[in-house]
């Protein structure tokens, strides 16, 4: 091709027409993309308030839902005691957002009962594993009392059955041994003794004291043992008495519960 045919092309007006419709058309076309054909296919400029359906019953939320134009999936299901069964706890999107028309809101219900749990046989098991067992079934330990027997820390008792189907979360209480009992030992002498002499010596036993009661008198020392209960030659370790202590008659008669420790004859 000469420079003569390459000039006739290039001043051609035809030519130039069809390459200019051509970049017009295409202008329009990009023009009308991003303003009618895209808004409509992504729903652009529309928008829904997320209404709150939350603390409603799910059918009363997927109906408010739906007539929003919006859908609804059950994202989880959840015990809470505070709400009655089927009904919202949570929501996302939360209440109030803008979304698109047709999105979906995600709900967590309250399930229909709470979870329950078999209680475990944790008799002669050892405290500690007694209370990981009662723990991995979702349970709680509640209060926890010792009584004599010989093999410490062990579960004597447990409050609720064995295998009974109960809440999650319920309260077992345990009896647990002190490691005190199984053998009878020989009431120590104590009368006439300073409490705190009475409490070593009985201590020295295995045998505790529950119950103090002062009683006043002018011809003792004070706090010197007048009596105790039970009067048992013999008795079981981990047993508990109570003792009858002076004390100035002046004094107004009092009663104590639990182990009350005199230090005053102690030697340091």
């Amino acid at each position: 091709m000469n420079k003569q045919s390459i000039k006739k092309i290039l001043t051609n007006r035809k030519l130039h027409m069809g390459l200019g419709a051509i970049v017009v058309a295409g202008i329009l076309f990009l023009f009308l993309l991003d303003t009618v054909f895209m808004p409509a296919y992504t729903n652009y400029n529309e928008g829904i308030t997320v209404p709150n359906v939350s603390q409603v019953s799910l059918i009363e939320a997927e109906k408010v839902l739906k007539d929003y134009g919006l859908r609804v999936e059950i994202a989880e299901r959840r015990s809470n005691e505070a709400y009655p069964a089927d009904y919202v706890i949570d929501q996302t999107p939360a209440a109030a957002k803008i979304v698109k028309p047709d999105r979906k809101i995600y709900l967590t219900v309250n399930s229909e009962s709470n979870p329950t749990a078999q209680i475990p046989n944790v008799v002669d098991l050892s405290l500690r594993n007694a209370r990981i067992q009662l723990q991995n079934s979702g349970l709680t330990v509640g209060s926890i009392s010792y009584e004599p027997s010989r093999f410490e820390d062990v579960v004597l008792r447990q409050s609720i059955s064995p295998e009974t189907v109960v809440p999650k979360g319920t309260t077992i209480d345990l009896t647990v041994s002190d490691g005190l009992g199984g053998k009878t030992v020989t009431m120590p002498d104590i009368t006439g003794l300073s409490l705190s002499e009475a409490q070593q010596k009985l201590q020295e036993k295995g045998l505790r004291v529950d119950e103090i009661e002062f009683e006043p008198t002018r011809n003792s020392a004070p706090n010197i043992v007048l009596d105790y209960s039970p009067k048992k030659n013999q008795l079981v370790e981990g047993e508990t008495l109570k003792l009858i202590v002076s004390e100035h008659e002046d004094v107004v008669e009092e009663s104590e519960s639990g182990a009350i420790v005199d230090t005053s004859n102690i030697d340091n």
